[in-house]
């Protein structure tokens, strides 16, 4: 396999490039080198548009504990960073931050390096401040503020404008800030630039873009580091038996390194690998031992969960000689010996949200000869379990797509793992064991076969499907081709699982967040999750994410067995909730086949007060929508649900009206684009589009034009108005 790689790598020369993952100079090093032999420099590596983020040195902050315990540091002003938490020495910080004589915080929310801090000046929030980035070299981007202060906080800047005594302070409706943002913009970007004559006509065209691109002179890219020394700078790991583990640490896409702890949107956002919420999980290899049992052997054996019934087994381990407890969660195509746990957990003042939830394991951490963190241990000792965790939660057990393995018996023949991976691994499997149009995958080399397939399997179903009770084609014909008929695409290829868009459909429509003992209870509220499967190799699987929300069905199962007709179709396609009409029966969420209908089980949003009925938050009935800053989140827009009725995706038909409004009042039709639904915009990679069918050159319709395209469970009739892609790859057989 690594000759393969190596071969298809120099086959690539000059279109090819490798990525550290490493936080260790000698292995970056080492990867630049590769580059360097690739021809990467010049071609796929410039620094024409380089990212100007992340630019800070580790080796910056341990020089400066170094001279805070020498007392050679009168004063400390700390923005932005937190080394009493995120640091693997900080114990050795909070020390010697202890014999500075002024330490000032400019935080904005509370956290473990501002409660050590004499005086703290907080600055204004994102939303209240003036401010600009240059994110990428060349590209110029100016915030703005959107409301007032709501506390008396000020620009941290003005702070440092105040203090160096270069505020301009001659009123007190003076901005110092701004006027000396406005002034830097026009000796720096202004001068640099020549499509604007003037400055103010360059600084209300700035403000009215968002971003300013100005050509750079590109420096050369060139690679000098030295290969030898680099070398010498990596250690291995020492040899062991099948007991030895090496223990990694990442940040995840939603907490970060802990600065997002005290956002419950994000600490109920699953993991995209361990579908894991509200905590940080130690994540083990999926041992099998060749007679289909996955107990395995080594130092993870006989942990849980081998069935489902939600609990798992909480492990009890050390690294860098600290024990800790942590519950544990199997996982396809962790490498055999290694362990992986989260960062940015373990918050001891962070808010309501983010304090106490999971473990700190910065301290596990390590610092090298350079004065970088080490985001690895390999002095570590699992001690097995210790306990049950009986509130796990995880919002999805159903893992595997056509996972294959072998037996000792017959190595070269592969086997489908699924149905014995339910029983024993506790992962739930909805594996290829029926003919459901669920997902479909392919190799690149498999491609014609893969669209010969869909093609049939819809033939088929639609075949199936000319017995109804319900004149489809009719009313197609002679309702939905009149005005709208809303639908959307998913490119299932393009979607990473980054989470994005839960969020920001949470965001949209006051999706209230439930806790991690709801959660596992599995009385989630989020309208739209996203599925992660596992196929192929059960040590090595190939991923598909595939983002699930109501598929607004035109022959909709729910809509027939509501009493009280709460739930009922539009003229445009819509599925929709009557709220105030609902009256709890969940007769709609049994019927649905995709199980996106969710219930208020409490009160989340207190929209009606009713006592004794709201989630606890750290043993308090305290919801996270009680007080009214909180409440500010909520979207004027959408109506914020009461206890006791159903909820689910509404194609952000509030976005639908607004865009009629609009166009009424501009006295046009709709136009593509006219429309977005929350989902939509928050996508990075354009995996989803939103759009109406009746617009023939629409970007849906051009979606739709694909062999690749299918509907999920379309062979039960419920007419979606989601559209899937198959997932295609491209990967090596010597690697697969």
């Amino acid at each position: 396999a690594i000759n393969s790689l190596a071969n298809d790598l120099k086959s690539a020369r000059g279109k090819a490039l490798v990525v550290s993952g490493s936080n260790n100079y000698g292995e970056q090093v080492l990867v630049n080198a590769i580059n360097d032999m690739l021809g990467s420099y010049g071609n796929t590596i410039t620094w024409a548009n380089a990212s100007m983020q992340r630019q800070g040195l580790d080796s910056e902050i341990q020089s400066l504990i170094s001279e805070m315990e020498a007392g050679r540091v009168d004063a400390v002003i700390l923005w932005g960073a937190n080394p009493a938490f995120d640091l693997p020495n900080s114990d050795k910080f909070i020390s010697a931050f202890a014999k500075v004589a002024t330490k000032i915080s400019l935080a904005t929310t509370p956290d473990e390096t501002t409660a050590l801090c004499d005086h703290i000046a907080p600055s204004h929030h994102g939303l209240e401040s003036w401010g600009d980035v240059e994110a990428k070299r060349g590209h110029y981007s100016l915030m703005q503020p959107t409301i007032s202060p709501l506390f008396n906080t000020r620009h941290a800047e003005e702070s440092l404008l105040r203090w160096s005594g270069s505020a301009n302070l001659n009123t007190e409706a003076d901005q110092p800030y701004y006027e000396y943002l406005k002034k830097n913009w026009e000796n720096t970007v202004f001068a640099n630039q020549s499509n604007y004559l003037g400055f103010q006509a360059f600084w209300d065209a700035s403000l009215h873009d968002g971003v300013i691109e100005i050509a750079q002179t590109e420096p050369e890219a060139v690679f000098s580091g030295n290969v030898a020394e680099a070398a010498n700078r990596i250690s291995k790991p020492a040899a062991g038996g099948e007991n030895t583990v090496e223990l990694s640490f990442f940040e995840t896409v939603n907490i970060g390194a802990g600065q997002y702890a005290n956002n419950p949107w994000l600490m109920e956002m699953p993991d995209p690998i361990t579908r894991t919420v509200w905590g940080n999980y130690m994540m083990f290899p999926i041992v099998f031992d060749g007679n289909r049992r996955f107990d395995g052997h080594g130092p993870f054996a006989g942990l849980n969960p081998k069935e489902y019934t939600g609990h798992a087994d909480v492990i009890g381990f050390s690294a860098k000689g600290i024990g800790a407890e942590i519950t544990g969660v199997r996982q396809f195509g962790q490498m055999h010996g290694t362990a992986a746990m989260a960062v940015g957990y373990g918050r001891t003042v962070a808010g309501n949200c983010g304090e106490n939830v999971g473990i700190n394991t910065f301290p596990m951490c390590s610092i090298d000869q350079n004065g970088n963190t080490q985001y690895y241990a390999t002095d570590v000792a699992i001690n097995g379990k210790v306990r049950e965790d009986h509130e796990f939660a995880c919002v999805q057990y159903h893992h595997t797509f056509g996972v294959k393995g072998h037996t000792d018996a017959e190595p070269d023949k592969e086997i489908n793992l699924d149905e014995q991976t339910m029983m024993t691994v506790g992962v739930g499997i909805q594996g290829e064991i029926t003919d459901r149009s669920i997902i479909y995958k392919a190799n690149l080399d498999q491609l014609p076969e893969l669209t010969s397939k869909i093609e049939k399997f819809r033939e088929n179903a639609e075949h199936l499907n000319e017995q109804t009770l319900y004149p489809y084609e009719h009313y197609k014909e002679t309702i939905y081709s009149q005005g709208h008929h809303w639908g959307m695409h998913v490119d299932m290829n393009a979607c990473i699982g980054c989470g994005a868009c839960q969020v920001a459909c949470v965001a949209e429509n006051n999706v209230p967040v439930v806790g991690k003992y709801e959660v596992f209870r599995h009385h989630e509220m989020t309208w739209m999750r996203i599925d992660r499967y596992f196929y192929g190799d059960y040590e090595n699987p190939k991923t598909v994410y595939q983002p699930m929300m109501c598929q607004h069905c035109d022959n909709a199962p729910c809509e027939n067995v509501c009493p009280v007709a709460a739930t009922n179709h539009s003229s445009e396609g819509l599925n929709q909730m009557a709220y105030n009409r609902c009256i709890g029966t969940r007769y709609c969420a049994n019927n649905c086949p995709y199980k996106v209908r969710r219930f208020n089980w409490m009160d989340y949003t207190t929209a009606d007060l009713f006592p004794n009925n709201e989630p606890l938050i750290n043993g308090e009935e305290t919801p996270f929508y009680a007080d009214n800053l909180t409440r500010m989140v909520l979207n004027p827009d959408v109506t914020v649900r009461a206890r006791g009725v159903m909820e689910k995706c509404s194609f952000c038909v509030q976005r639908i009206q607004e865009a009629k409004l609009t166009a009424k009042r501009e006295m046009r039709p709709l136009r593509d684009g006219d429309v977005k639904s929350a989902c939509q915009t928050s996508c990075p990679t354009g995996a989803i589009t939103f759009g109406d069918y009746n617009i023939k050159d629409s970007a849906l319709n051009k979606a739709l034009n694909n062999p690749l395209n299918y509907h999920v469970l379309e062979e039960i009739n419920v007419r979606p108005s989601v559209t899937y892609s198959a997932v295609v790859t491209n990967s090596s057989k010597e690697l697969s």
